[in-house]
């Protein structure tokens, strides 16, 4: 839109005096200058956050994605470093960027910390800024090299900056057990770079975006007779996304595994606060849910994590038995959230799956999540202390594997992935190694509640619909307070819930064969690929660096 261009044009066009001054101390305050570039970045970093699903009720749609925010907050991040003068100084400008980001992304982290944990409320604000502030070295360390290793060619500039940033958001999904909630490559679920996504990955959108900022920005601040190498890489960047070629060679084509399979998603919606206890939310989940499994008519019928709240053997009396009567004939077939194991085996948070026809309704498809919450399903080594201080139940999981076994039902291959799992494309991606025994449907199953009606609902929905943009897949999404919906293989919701209130979602939902490029290279090279970009282009540099 040419308002948001002038907007942009006009932010950034007077940032190439903001360098100079530091060379002339009698028109500003080095001080003073430094507190500008510190606003600055935190309000850039504020603005990339809410670039993935806008928290407002006012200016844009409550929960839209906005690629263009996004690029914007780079651009300001990358004026700022272009004009500093030691990699200190950028460290610390991408380390403020960094936390900024963060904290406004995960913030809601203070709702189930504090108001369902039980921490201080003191403490909550310190775990969390001391969160973002840990991730928010990764990117520290990128911009600091990025001064270090910067060509002098516009281009090339903006390349090494891309491949960093790149290396950053890689090392967040990596290291620790991963956590890339708010990566920039969701804010473009919706906008021009979305063709790529079944080609690289929502961390190849991730760093198509920090090369067109970077382009833009270095093009902004450059001398008109250096500016058109870094503004033509910005028009290459963005025209690779709508190559013909690159919209066809899709799978739009492929056949469908056969015909559509009629679902009831449930929707608990039971009070976070009450969702344990014995005499209020568990007694109502058993009744409301047993109610839903033994009324549904569709095919399938779906209920969220930990939908039944308690072991099986905790469930009253034959309760448990009267379940899988009610799946052992007929033509119908359940997906159940609840923990499984014992003390002796260890715990999991699992899903199990009922149908006609299995050899042993002792054994029912089972899968357990592998991806877990730390703090919240694990406890990472010498933190027990810190979660010894939350009153939040159900804190130490084991893993089940990666790639585990779909749940084959009506001709369709469904494939669970509990809460924040879909966040990991690449785990997910190792089911398409054999395209034979690819899913055809992902199912989440998610219980958000622990951060309130808040716009982490928003994010992981948009998580949600670029792994369907990904992979080609439909996601049906079964969870506790929302959003509940079914989104088609385009990433589009096609049907959903209200939030925050008690109810079962009744739809259609088609899946779909073939494989996507994504699919076919992250299934077999996981992010290898990605990490080697980023790696070579960063090692160019190192040895062609500026003297």
């Amino acid at each position: 839109m040419k308002w948001q261009a002038d907007m942009i044009h006009s932010m950034v066009s007077h940032l190439p005096t903001l360098p100079s001054l530091l060379e002339r101390p009698g028109e500003l305050p080095r001080n003073r200058l430094s507190l500008l570039q510190i606003v600055i970045v935190l309000i850039a970093g504020g603005g990339h956050a809410f670039s993935m699903a806008w928290p407002f009720p006012f200016m844009f749609e409550l929960g839209q994605s906005l690629g263009w925010l996004q690029v914007l907050a780079l651009i300001l991040l990358v004026a700022q470093l272009d004009g500093c003068r030691s990699w200190q100084r950028a460290a610390w400008l991408g380390g403020l960027f960094a936390t900024s980001m963060q904290c406004a992304t995960f913030w809601w982290l203070y709702i189930s910390m504090h108001d369902y944990g039980g921490l201080a409320a003191p403490l909550t604000l310190l775990a969390i800024a001391l969160l973002a502030a840990f991730l928010a070295l990764y990117y520290a360390a990128a911009c600091g090299l990025f001064v270090l290793l910067a060509p002098v060619r516009l281009a090339r500039r903006a390349l090494v900056f891309a491949a960093l940033w790149l290396l950053a958001e890689l090392a967040r999904v990596k290291f620790f057990t991963g956590f890339p909630w708010g990566e920039g490559g969701y804010a473009h679920v919706d906008g021009w770079a979305r063709p790529l996504a079944a080609w690289v990955g929502v961390h190849g959108l991730t760093f198509l975006a920090a090369l067109v900022a970077a382009g833009l920005a270095l093009a902004l601040r450059a001398p008109r007779t250096r500016w058109l190498s870094a503004l033509s890489l910005v028009v290459v960047s963005v025209a690779l996304a709508w190559l013909p070629v690159l919209n066809t060679v899709h799978v739009e084509d492929a056949p469908a595994p056969s015909a559509p399979l009629l679902v009831t998603l449930l929707q608990g919606n039971i009070p976070q606060d009450e969702k344990f206890q014995a005499g209020t939310g568990v007694a109502t989940a058993l009744r409301w849910y047993g109610e839903q499994l033994r009324d549904a008519k569709t095919a399938l019928v779906v209920a969220p994590e930990t939908a039944l709240p308690l072991l099986p053997r905790q469930l009253p009396q034959g309760y448990w038995q009267a379940v899988q009567n009610r799946f052992s004939s007929g033509r119908q077939a359940a997906l159940i959230g609840l923990p499984l194991g014992s003390y002796e085996e260890g715990y999991s948070n699992s899903v199990l799956g009922l149908k006609p026809g299995q050899p042993d309704q002792s054994e029912p498809y089972r899968y357990d999540k592998h991806h877990l919450v730390p703090f919240g399903e694990f406890i990472p080594r010498g933190f027990r202390w810190f979660t010894e201080m939350m009153n939040i139940p159900l804190g130490d999981f084991k893993r089940g594997a990666v790639g585990q076994a779909s749940f084959d039902w009506n001709g369709q291959r469904l494939a669970p992935n509990i809460c924040y799992e879909d966040l990991f494309g690449e785990e997910l991606g190792a089911r398409f190694a054999d395209a034979a025994l690819a899913p055809t449907i992902f199912v989440n199953f998610s219980n958000i509640g622990w951060f309130g009606n808040t716009i982490a609902i928003d994010q992981h929905l948009q998580i949600s619909r670029m792994r369907s943009l990904e992979f080609d897949r439909p996601m049906i999404r079964a969870t506790n307070t929302g959003p509940t919906v079914i989104i088609d293989p385009r990433g589009q919701v096609t049907q959903a819930l209200p939030r925050y209130t008690r109810g079962a979602l009744v739809g259609e939902v088609t899946g779909r064969s073939g494989i996507t490029p994504y699919a076919w290279w992250v299934a077999r090279y996981g992010l290898w690929p990605l990490w080697a970009l980023g790696l070579i282009i960063a090692a160019l540099a190192l040895v062609f660096r500026r003297r």
